[in-house]
């Protein structure tokens, strides 16, 4: 992820002041209307009404067999009913042809923590278990809570919430967090996954004046994967842009299919921010991708981790094409809600999210004879 504030500055706090949408009132219950009078029906009525009832009766077909004519016809026409569970939510749009079987990956979506800034890593805990995540992924940070394993472990088993990845501290903010040592860092990533249970390091390429500890990094990368079952999965980053200027940020690329690295991280709100193509990147990532960070973006130059569906990257695309391929992997929403108006707002927003994600990571499967 790129820094939590949309730029490379420090995070701006949230306004004040800011809380709890207010409940809508109950409605208030109709007044009973007075029956209207009944009006007695002459002979000559009657007669009218029973010729008009036969001859509406006729027209519309409501007798037995009429009636169990169009029954069996609806019937032979609707679609089949859907068994919903909780990693498949509805059809996608791509399986949505009568009797297409739909394939669901054993891929698990998870929150990152970053995901409730301004909110703390504990409440990322919290939210997770209580909208149906399967898991966190936790962003070590500032957040004291973020940097120590026990505590983590204590939020882990008290919330029943796995922890299948940790972000290393790669952020110009995290530039203290673990020391000072960019390899160390690593180290006690590597370590925290371990202890805690998480398959995959998430990573950054090194920034350009980490000169040696960039130079050294791809072999790096390969000696500390070789030593563990941990996956460390480099993520993509961008450019950075100031008006019409473009700073290279990033050593040796901050594409890192341009490199030898045996697994990798796409996070989708960087492609926007580095206009590129999306599919074209997962495409050169092959069988190596590991990790996703679904997000959104429009393009902006600033990295916008948008709810999935709020810009214009491909989200639902990438997420069918990883079911149809089988994909094993985590999903992990790394979203920027920072300004949400209060914490009602950013759950719905990420209650938004895993439902977009679910919907979408699932494909229509051949059907087999």
């Amino acid at each position: 992820m790129a820094e939590p504030t949309d730029d490379t500055t420090a995070p701006e706090q949230p306004a004040a002041g800011a809380t709890r949408a207010e409940q809508a009132a109950a409605p208030q219950a109709n007044a009973p209307k007075a029956a209207a009078p009944k009006a007695k029906k002459t002979g000559a009525v009657k007669k009218a009404v029973a010729v008009k009832k036969a001859a509406v009766k006729k027209a519309a077909g409501t007798g037995k067999k009429a009636v169990a004519k169009k029954a069996a016809a609806k019937a032979a026409t609707s679609a089949p009913t859907l068994s919903v569970t909780p990693r498949a939510l509805a059809v996608p749009p791509s399986a949505r042809a009568l009797g297409t079987p739909i394939l669901v990956p054993d891929a698990k979506v998870a929150l990152s923590t970053a995901s409730v800034y301004p909110e703390n890593t504990a409440a990322a805990f919290e939210i997770a278990g209580r909208l149906g995540y399967d898991g966190v992924e936790v962003m070590v940070w500032t957040d004291p809570v973020s940097q120590d394993i026990e505590a983590l472990r204590r939020l882990s088993d008290y919330h029943a919430v796995p922890i299948l990845a940790v972000h290393a501290p790669c952020l110009l903010i995290t530039q203290r967090v673990w020391g000072t040592d960019p390899w160390a860092k690593l180290v006690r990533a590597r370590a925290a996954a371990e202890k805690l249970g998480a398959s995959t390091v998430v990573v950054h390429p090194p920034f350009r004046w980490q000169r040696q500890y960039a130079r050294d990094f791809v072999q790096g990368v390969w000696r500390m994967a070789e030593e563990t079952d941990v996956r460390f999965a480099v993520e993509n980053m961008y450019p950075w842009r100031y008006r019409d200027r473009e700073v290279a940020a990033y050593a040796p690329d901050w594409d890192p299919t341009t490199e030898d690295y045996r697994h990798f991280t796409v996070d989708l709100s960087h492609v926007a921010t580095s206009r590129t193509d999306a599919l074209a990147m997962v495409g050169r990532m092959g069988d190596r991708l590991a990790h996703v960070h679904l997000a959104d973006g429009s393009g902006s130059a600033k990295d916008e981790h948008l709810i999935p569906g709020r810009g214009t990257q491909p989200c639902a695309e990438l997420l069918e094409g990883l079911a149809g391929s089988g994909f094993d992997g985590h999903v992990v929403l790394e979203v920027n809600t920072r300004r949400s108006p209060g914490p009602v707002e950013r759950e719905a927003d990420l209650a938004e999210a895993l439902a977009f994600t679910r919907l979408h990571l699932a494909a229509a499967g051949a059907v087999r004879h």
